[in-house]
């Protein structure tokens, strides 16, 4: 591709990458935490493509006078060498960009047009839960139902065996994976950094759950503390359970991977 061609590309991706920062796709690929470098990247890959336009005419500029005072040189060459240097290599074969490179500017469209799904269940059955001990257990404030995340609850119930949970009410929202035995999970991808590395915490559930779980489909269930916990099948990390008295059907959140694995 030649120049132009490579800063229209260059634009091209420098608009995709603002679009998904603007809108809320760019949480299908990358923590929210990303958006500030996400628009500035884009910000530097536009002006860049603007720059490379900008240089390449003023340079085109330039040869244009230079060539025009070597006009009368140019006279004096042979017919044959004039011929040769118009169709490029002395061979007959004229230097042509191939027009499959511009295949290069299809993804862009499918970036901007098609939003990919974030991971569901089939990605969390077939990857090991990604629990830790978790550094601290911060104070819990006094609300009922007391809404927790899965990675913190999980973390308490597994690590901290309940202590800080007690016989409290959580609330914790998360979409349902069946394991290969039946058993219900309700999980969160918690990302490192982006989707590419996101990885499920797992929670098993038990007592009132519904007679009827879709896969991917997301619930807020509100609970009790169990002692009852498994291994997971994947990595044999543990899996702390839920003891279920509600559980209810909940549109997708705004944003659906949990970010408070770092925090």
């Amino acid at each position: 591709m030649n120049r132009q061609a490579q800063a229209a590309v260059m634009f091209l991706v420098g608009a995709a990458v603002l679009h998904a920062g603007l809108t809320d796709l760019y949480l299908r690929y990358v923590k929210a935490g990303l958006r500030p470098l996400l628009l500035a990247a884009g910000v530097v890959l536009i002006l860049a493509a603007l720059a490379t336009v900008w240089y390449d005419r003023h340079s085109a500029r330039g040869t244009d006078g230079h060539e025009h005072g070597r006009g009368a040189g140019r006279q004096a060459e042979k017919p044959e060498m004039a011929e040769m240097t118009e169709k490029g290599d002395g061979h007959g074969h004229a230097h042509r960009e191939p027009r499959v490179s511009w295949l290069m500017v299809l993804p862009l469209f499918a970036l901007i047009l098609v939003a990919p799904p974030a991971l569901g269940s089939y990605s969390a059955l077939h990857t090991g839960t990604a629990l830790q001990a978790p550094l601290a257990y911060p104070r819990l404030p006094a609300t009922d139902p007391l809404p927790l995340s899965v990675v913190d609850y999980a973390g308490r119930a597994a690590y901290g065996h309940g202590r800080t949970l007690g016989h409290r009410r959580v609330e914790v929202t998360g979409f349902v994976a069946l394991g290969h035995d039946g058993t219900p999970y309700l999980v969160r991808m918690a990302l490192n950094c982006c989707a590419a590395d996101a990885q499920p915490v797992k929670i098993g559930l038990t007592g009132h759950i519904p007679p009827v779980l879709q896969p991917d489909a997301w619930l807020r269930v509100t609970g009790t503390y169990s002692g009852k916990r498994t291994k997971d099948p994947v990595n044999g990390v543990v899996i702390p359970f839920l003891d279920v008295t509600e559980a209810r059907p909940v549109p997708v959140p705004h944003d659906p991977y949990d970010e408070s694995w770092n925090n």
